[in-house]
């Protein structure tokens, strides 16, 4: 956002050198990111008077022209009246014109700050000798015209400055803006030149004009009737105002110092009538938008029946910029009737559009709802001043003096007349509260020593309404333009922003400040995260909200996630039910980088629809952890004993057994749901019971959606349950044995329906009565496509901590390991 220095000294003093207000704006209330200094971009223009002018031999459309500069030009070649002899091919030339000249010598502005400036001479054309030039807006580098020279139509001694005609001896400062958000007054110029006075020391006072919220509108000369106003939906729209306009000059021009100011600001001058509106958006804030009277009767049948509605699903809109979009119910939507006209607050529709042969114009003042306006904003790819200014939440209030405004400049710069009463439709509005505070209550948040008469001081400064209700005891209430302050601490922090934070005594706090151990949950993430990592695997940080499509892709509904109504992105519109999905959006994108072969896990919070809401109505969180490995390479075995693997390995540095439970059929919770529950295992803590979560492989359409490896599998478990297993547990700490290990594998043949667990559970159930430890492991599993059985071989690993296993104690133990599985699966040993 650009603000200009001198639009702000209209309506309040600065006398400090440009950088201390540049520190002291980016101290109290923005940072400002550049400062242009324009003065010396238009130094060297003059004033003139074209005293004569006449076509110049063998030239279709040169004209040689005399100026008087008043004699300021130093070294320029003069008649003998003193008049510089300048060749112009601008068809608006004609004598006793006042223009912009640009001497020999100068810097063309619109090349100004170029690598290769455009340096003028005096040049021989055409056999005569032409000194500098006449200049075109757009070679001032004010706007985009270059059909002919600037006209000047105020008084002006010939030799005056160009700049101080038209206060272009100015600082426009570029401000950061994103930290203006919550104060959609400042997006006007009156509204900064608020601040700028307050955190300057100086009383401001807003302008007559803007102050009233019920003003009135002028004489009305026209008997058209006022059009009807309807808002469909209270919640889009909070107030909507509009009056017609007649006899308007389309081809009319606004005042040129007015252009200038638009121009220097980034606001690119059109015509008279649109120049009102976009000058009263710069101005306070308040965008505006004109129709074209006529076309809109003709679009809605004959009457001006305005209305205020949601798009429609499969309707389309042709815009001012030319193109056309397809709206949604999430669009807001002025329509003229039944046929949509606009895109509330983004832009107008081609089909009411004001060009050369409009007369009578409706303007529409109004305000939107800023969430929608915020989507549209992202959905459409519109970017424009007026919905910048919208999706900050324009208040109700300050629709009726700035179309009031408008009538009455359209009348000086268009010749408009106001033909028709205003119209006015309003929805749900937001009433600004009172608050209570006292000097106690801002001393002891602000660590200050004010009194009372200061704070009120200084909240008179931004026009706050004071009144005492009892001793010590002060009522607050912001005006109409502040629609940011809610509770006392709002008002506070406003007195500690103005007077400056820097000017708050440093005292050192007196409480002890002792370091906060990390609660056990907190304790148990960490140690969870370095486990993971020293597994191999990589940590990620996503979005706790995602784009629909990525549910979708998960096999998880859109409806059973809490619905973001104020995203800041289309990506970003519902709570996640599950971290998987956010994980397994991410392996195509690593995988199309480079990495053939990972693990990537997350820790962080979901919040399924499931759990409800807590006592204060906001969404319920679960806490949980995710991991998916993936290879592009094709692996031996299935990608599920991956992630069992590093699940075992987990575990094992937690001090807990999780055993491994087989799933009948889907398991409908959002958890469950991307993993293909045939291939898949419930994760069960052995000594608690507790259910910690879900390890397997994801289905086919899972994959397809995220265009997946075929290796690809993961696991997502309940951290606080986890948290649970671990308090539970005793922990199976074993000391390093100093004594060797011995490993037998044995091969099992066993019916198709026997799982994989069956067979470990039996195992480990077998060894669990001796005295050694031990460790079983997954070799093999092969089953013929036609069988009805299937072979499962597991390693097992044998220690003692005070002998050398022989081969008399290892066989026996082997022998009883064989028997248990036998008699537990009727199994064969081959």
């Amino acid at each position: 956002m650009i603000v200009s220095v001198n639009w702000l000294r209209k309506f309040t003093d600065i006398t400090m050198p440009i950088d201390e207000l540049a520190t002291l704006i980016g101290a109290r209330l923005v940072e400002i990111e550049s400062i242009t200094d324009l003065s010396e971009k238009y130094k060297d223009v003059l004033i003139v008077k074209v005293v004569e002018c006449a076509p110049l031999a063998g030239s279709d459309h040169l004209n040689l022209t005399k100026i008087d500069d008043g004699g300021v030009a130093k070294d320029v070649e003069r008649d003998e009246k003193g008049f510089v002899q300048v060749v112009c091919g601008a068809p608006n030339v004609t004598a006793g014109m006042l223009a912009a000249w640009l001497p020999p010598s100068s810097t063309v502005p619109e090349t100004f700050g170029d690598k290769e400036p455009f340096i003028l001479t005096a040049k021989n054309l055409r056999g005569v000798m032409s000194n500098g030039m006449l200049a075109s807006a757009k070679e001032l580098d004010l706007f985009d015209d270059h059909t002919g020279i600037v006209e000047i139509n105020t008084e002006a001694k010939p030799g005056t400055k160009f700049a101080d005609i038209y206060e272009l001896n100015d600082y426009l400062l570029d401000i950061e803006n994103k930290s203006l958000t919550h104060r959609p007054d400042t997006f006007g110029i009156i509204g900064f030149a608020r601040e700028v006075a307050a955190i300057s020391g100086n009383v401001f006072v807003t302008p007559e004009w803007l102050a009233h919220e019920q003003p009135t509108y002028g004489e009305k000369i026209g008997d058209i009737a006022a059009p009807t106003v309807t808002i469909d939906d209270p919640k889009l729209s909070a107030r909507y105002q509009a009056v017609v306009l007649s006899s308007a000059d389309a081809s009319r021009k606004s005042p040129f110092e007015i252009q200038t100011y638009l121009a220097r600001v980034g606001v690119r001058p059109i015509n008279a009538v649109v120049d009102v509106t976009n000058y009263l958006m710069m101005l306070t804030a308040q965008p505006l938008h004109a129709f074209d009277y006529d076309k809109l009767v003709a679009v809605s049948g004959g009457k001006a029946d305005i209305h205020v509605r949601s798009g429609k699903i499969g309707e389309k809109l042709e815009l001012l910029d030319g193109r056309t979009i397809e709206l949604t119910p999430e669009d807001i939507v002025i329509a003229a009737g039944d046929v949509a006209i606009g895109l509330a607050g983004a832009m107008g529709g081609a089909n009411t559009v004001i060009d050369e042969h409009t007369k009578n114009i409706i303007v529409e003042s109004a305000t939107f709802n800023l969430y929608n306006l915020r989507a549209t904003q992202m959905r459409h790819g519109i970017f424009s001043e007026a919905i910048t200014r919208f999706t900050k939440g324009q208040p109700a209030a300050l629709t009726a003096p700035v179309l009031a405004n408008a009538v009455q400049l359209a009348s000086e710069w268009a010749n408009a007349k106001r033909a028709s009463d205003v119209a006015e439709a309003t929805g749900t509005n937001i009433d600004t509260p009172s608050i209570e505070i006292t000097a106690g209550m801002v001393n002891a948040l602000l660590g200050t020593q004010l009194t009372l008469d200061d704070i009120k001081t200084t909240l008179l400064s931004v026009e706050f309404a004071i009144a005492e209700v009892r001793k010590e005891t002060i009522s607050v209430a912001a005006p109409y333009w502040r629609g940011d302050i809610h509770i006392p601490e709002d008002v506070i922090e406003e007195v500690g922003r103005i007077r400056g934070y820097d000017s708050i005594p440093l005292t050192l706090p007196s409480r002890d400040f002792t370091a906060v151990s990390p609660s056990q949950f907190d304790q148990l993430r960490a140690k969870l995260r370095s486990i993971l990592i020293r597994a191999g695997s990589n940590e990620v940080l996503s979005y706790s909200f995602i784009h629909g499509d990525i549910l979708q892709k998960a096999g998880q509904k859109p409806e059973d996630s809490y619905r973001v109504s104020n995203s800041i992105s289309p990506d970003l519109q519902y709570y996640r039910q599950s971290l998987t999905p956010s994980l397994l959006q991410l392996v195509h994108p690593n995988i199309k980088s480079g990495f053939e072969s990972f693990a990537l896990f997350e820790l962080n919070k979901t919040h399924p629809k499931q759990r409800g809401t807590t006592d204060e109505a906001v969404p319920d969180e679960a806490n949980a952890l995710a991991l998916t490995i993936a290879s592009k390479k094709k692996q031996q075995g299935a990608p599920y004993y991956e992630a069992k693997k590093i699940l075992d390995f987990m575990a094992q540095s937690l001090g807990l057994t999780f055993d491994y439970v087989a799933i009948e059929q889907e398991v409908p919770y959002p958890t469950a749901t991307p993993f293909e529950y045939r291939r898949s295992a419930m994760v069960v803590d052995r000594a608690s019971g507790e259910r910690i979560g879900m390890v397997g492989e994801y289905k086919k359409s899972v994959i397809k959606g995220f265009k997946l490896p075929e290796y690809v599998a993961g696991f997502e478990l309940d951290t606080d349950a986890t948290m649970r297993a671990t308090q539970k547990g005793s922990g199976n700490y074993q000391p390093l044995s100093r004594y060797p290990s011995s490993e037998r594998d044995i091969c099992f043949q066993v019916s198709v329906d026997v799982p994989y667990v069956g067979i470990v559970s039996a195992v480990e159930k077998a060894l669990e009565t001796t005295d050694l430890q031990f460790v079983v492991s997954p070799i093999d599993i092969y089953q013929p496509e036609d069988g009805d059985t299937k072979n499962i071989t597991v390693r097992i690993k044998l220690t003692s901590s005070d002998r050398t296993l022989d081969a008399t104690e290892i066989s026996d133990t082997i022998k009883n390991v064989t028997n248990a599985v036998i008699t537990s699966t009727h199994a064969t040993v081959i």
